[in-house]
């Protein structure tokens, strides 16, 4: 592909630069899923199997990681569990201040 003078060369950019560039909102919302992904894999490693199954969402904020149980009495379980777990979340998270538990329903 020529453009311009002869001889002069040009880089093409990768889809990926186009789009960072086009759409930040875009990279913004694919960075939100790989680290949604990264806290699902880490949380079934980590969560018993019985709790890790009500997990329904988890979400980084400002900080803080959310983490939702899809009702109150498996958010109670899992509060409790978290809670012994928090210092390996904030050792993984690199750059996380706090964890919380919320009810969020399967929807």
């Amino acid at each position: 592909m020529r453009n311009g003078a002869v001889g002069t060369s040009r880089q093409l950019d990768s889809v990926k630069d186009l789009l960072s560039r086009r759409a930040p909102a875009l990279t913004r919302v694919t960075a939100q899923a790989a680290r949604a992904s990264f806290w699902n894999e880490w949380l079934t490693g980590h969560l018993p199997a019985e709790i890790g199954a009500r997990v329904s969402g988890v979400v980084e904020r400002e900080g803080t990681l959310v983490i939702f149980a899809e009702s109150a009495a498996w958010s109670a379980r899992l509060r409790y569990t978290v809670q012994e777990l928090e210092r390996e979340i904030l050792a993984a998270s690199g750059g996380l201040e706090r964890v919380v538990v919320r009810v969020r329903p399967r929807g």
